[in-house]
């Protein structure tokens, strides 16, 4: 049996990862990649069978990844903000030739990472790029609607939404500000446009959606992932978008308000003689004040939902399919990180055998991946019937009266 190292193995998505692939018996021996030894001695502890051990890695040191990784048979990489590690990881994991994974939901630096697809090529390696949830389970069933339910598809739409997690760091807090200040892509009317979070042509794109497992009218706004890039070089169609937020709205809009304030800033400014990042205080302010506004809304415990919805044609007909992958339990890291260990899983199967970088509809078989993740996110029966609660996969089909029903693929 073979080898695989998590990178940033102790965090909210990595360790899903982690006990996601402990108890598939894929794997002899699964490493914690992670500064974190204390919290990976935790997730050790409560392995079912002796197959984790932990290995230190600086995710920003070349030679501190390159010791990590010696020996293995696959990386999965799960450690954000991609746009500033990733690259330095994947260099590294090319020059061993090892296979690898990721959940890089950052769109820039995965076209940067494509510019990578020749050397890893020569390496005869494979790089699956995105595959968490949104990009990455967004991605395959996109695809396999495409493929398999629809004989023309004009429209795939995400949206997205979590909440309640237990903490909340600067990484994934900075990687919001990122997605607000950067070009966001939209495949809009056949062709690639960008609009910007905060100016009139990214507000035209928010709207409301109605999530079966969160509930009615939550607000989403665009998101800059990488399916609006990626899925169009793999299905013909006129549009992609990706719509998100974070729960509870008023956490979300605190945010966005900083953002937009400009407190998101690195340049230092004086202040009654010292000088104060606007970042850090941002990033000290937003966190407090995530415990109030989760406490006064009441919110409960965590929660999140992503739903693919796929348009077109069958017959000649208009057919409508919405799959909803939810989570009650943990979240952002279930969500994420279950799809990254499907990924690994299929990999090490050897169902995956494209040479080079790619997302996860350029070299993944979706029914390979349906097939497997259904197995684990499984869909208790008596939810099927409320919709208003669940954790699993809930696909829905709709037709051209606006019926709804609920169907098993």
């Amino acid at each position: 049996m073979a080898k695989v190292i998590v990178l940033g193995g102790c965090g909210a998505v990595g360790s899903v990862t982690v006990k996601t692939l402990a108890a598939q018996d894929i794997f002899s021996q699964i490493i914690i990649g992670d500064m974190n030894r204390q919290r990976a001695e935790a997730i050790i502890s409560e392995a079912p069978q002796n197959t984790i051990t932990y290995q230190k890695v600086n995710a920003e040191d070349p030679e501190s990844i390159s010791k990590a990784i010696a020996g293995c048979d696959l990386v999965v990489n799960c450690i954000g903000p991609f746009y500033k590690t990733v690259k330095i990881i994947l260099e590294q994991v090319i020059s061993a030739k090892i296979n690898y994974v990721d959940v890089c939901d950052d769109v820039d630096v995965t076209l940067d990472i494509f510019e990578m697809h020749e050397k890893a090529k020569n390496a005869e390696i494979t790089a699956l790029i995105g595959m968490g949830s949104s990009p990455g389970a967004t991605n395959l069933l996109a695809k396999f609607a495409a493929d398999h339910l629809l004989d023309e598809t004009d429209a795939i739409d995400i949206f997205h939404a979590h909440g309640g997690e237990p903490v909340e760091g600067e990484g994934v807090i900075g990687h919001r500000f990122h997605c607000m200040s950067i070009d966001i892509p939209m495949f809009l009317d056949g062709e690639l446009q960008y609009v910007k979070f905060f100016e009139k042509d990214g507000k035209a794109l928010r709207r409301t959606f109605d999530f079966p497992a969160l509930g009615d009218g939550i607000k989403v706004y665009p998101y800059p992932h990488p399916e609006q890039v990626t899925i169009p070089k793999y299905i013909p169609l006129k549009q992609v978008t990706n719509r998100g937020t974070v729960l509870p709205d008023e956490y979300y809009s605190l945010t966005k308000d900083v953002c937009k304030a400009g407190l998101a800033s690195r340049e230092p400014v004086t202040v009654n003689g010292q000088q104060v990042t606007p970042y850090d205080f941002a990033m000290a302010y937003i966190i407090r004040e995530r415990e109030r506004i989760l406490k006064e809304t009441n919110f409960g415990r965590q929660r999140g939902c992503c739903t693919v919805v796929a348009k077109g044609k069958k017959n000649g007909q208009y057919e409508e399919y919405r799959f909803h992958m939810a989570s009650q339990s943990e979240a952002l890291g279930e969500g994420t990180g279950i799809p990254a260990a499907m990924g690994a899983i299929l990999m090490q199967q050897g169902k995956i055998t494209e040479k080079g970088v790619f997302p996860p509809e350029g070299c993944v078989n979706p029914v390979d991946f349906i097939e497997l993740i259904t197995q684990v996110m499984s869909l208790d029966k008596k939810d099927k019937n409320s919709h208003e609660e669940f954790s699993g996969v809930l696909v829905q089909k709709i037709d051209e009266q606006g019926k709804i029903e609920t169907i098993d693929i």
